[in-house]
């Protein structure tokens, strides 16, 4: 009634927000608050309790702008950001080219050194006697993401894309080859084989094996003459549509292929020798040691084109592992500020 604030709420004074602490004296509200002088030996931006007068704790001023915060680590969010890319940008490499290749040893290394620096942090994280561990423990799990998913990026691009490539590589290349004069037992270690002009594909003798795949082949001829070995053959998988074999694949139409790059799966080869055991069967024709290529003009730009698929799959991963890094990170910031609080 009098205009006074009441007992023990928040109000203003000077514009300053603070707490009204009151007293009763002789039936009315009067400002009476008694705020003695931090010590010396309290530390800095804390004030003793103040007391009123019937024994309750009035709550302190609030100076403006002094909220407490949360002190972020710049250095940690950096080390965050940055050494699980970097660990990643490197077995990423390490498993997709020729060190998985030459020196698988050094390339698995990699992997081992970035397990162990994982669970460095989580011990850190663990024993640390800071009141604030986050930062090791987010570490440790995005470390441990990185090199998980470093190797299955790795591993999937090299067995997929490079490593026939190096097989290959490795072999021979036999020039002017007659499919009707050199039987296969000749030619085992041939990665690529460029035949004689006027080899084709016999594409009135493809066959296919189904089991989920479609795998096709077709015989490597020179003429029209029956020939006493069917050695060489086209192959490619899901490229003969429909009941009766109707082989497509590779560059079975371009006039100017008559080079063959070699099979080197061999989780696909049982099927294609299947395939053309019934061509065998349904043509009346022998095979005594079938090999398989991948019809085509140029072998050398196909293994180019496929390592350069690999490149671009590496510098792919890599760019979404640093997106997805950068959110992780980012996200960890907004938790660790709520969970601190002001």
């Amino acid at each position: 009634k009098n205009g006074w604030p009441a007992l023990g709420r928040r109000s203003t004074k000077g514009g300053v927000p603070c707490v009204v602490a009151t007293q009763r004296r002789r039936g009315r509200a009067v400002w009476g608050v008694r705020i003695e002088e931090p010590s010396m030996a309290q530390p800095y931006n804390t004030f003793p309790d103040v007391q009123m007068a019937d024994g309750e704790q009035a709550l302190l001023p609030l100076a403006p702008g002094k909220h407490k915060r949360m002190n972020l680590n710049a250095l940690a969010i950096v080390i965050n950001l940055l050494l699980p890319w970097c660990f990643f940008c490197f077995i990423c490499y390490a498993l997709s080219f020729t060190w998985h290749y030459q020196a698988p040893v050094f390339a698995w290394s990699s992997v081992l050194l970035g397990l162990a620096i994982a669970a460095l942090s989580g011990k850190l994280a663990f024993r640390s006697d800071e009141s604030d561990p986050k930062w090791y423990t987010f570490f440790t799990f995005a470390m441990l993401a990185a090199v998980l998913l470093a190797v299955a990026c790795g591993e999937w691009n090299f067995r997929t894309y490079n490593e026939a490539v190096y097989d290959l590589e490795n072999m021979n290349a036999y020039p002017n080859v007659n499919p009707a004069e050199l039987k296969g037992q000749q030619l085992m270690d041939a990665g690529r084989l460029y035949f004689v002009e006027g080899s084709a594909l016999d594409l009135k003798k493809a066959m296919s094996f189904k089991n989920d795949d479609t795998y096709c082949v077709a015989p490597i001829v020179v003429g029209k003459d029956q020939m006493p070995s069917y050695d060489y053959w086209a192959v490619g998988m899901n490229c003969c549509p429909g009941q009766s074999p109707d082989f497509r694949c590779g560059e079975y139409n371009n006039a100017h292929a008559r080079a063959g790059l070699r099979l080197m799966s061999d989780e696909q080869r049982p099927f294609y020798r299947l395939a053309v055991q019934q061509a065998e069967a349904a043509y009346n024709l022998r095979a005594e040691h079938p090999m398989f290529f991948h019809w085509l003009q140029d072998p050398v730009a196909m293994a180019n084109e496929r390592l350069a698929a690999g490149t671009r799959f590496v510098l792919k991963s890599i760019t979404c592992f640093f997106v997805f890094n950068f959110f992780c990170v980012a996200c960890a910031i907004i938790v660790f500020s709520k969970f601190s609080g002001h």
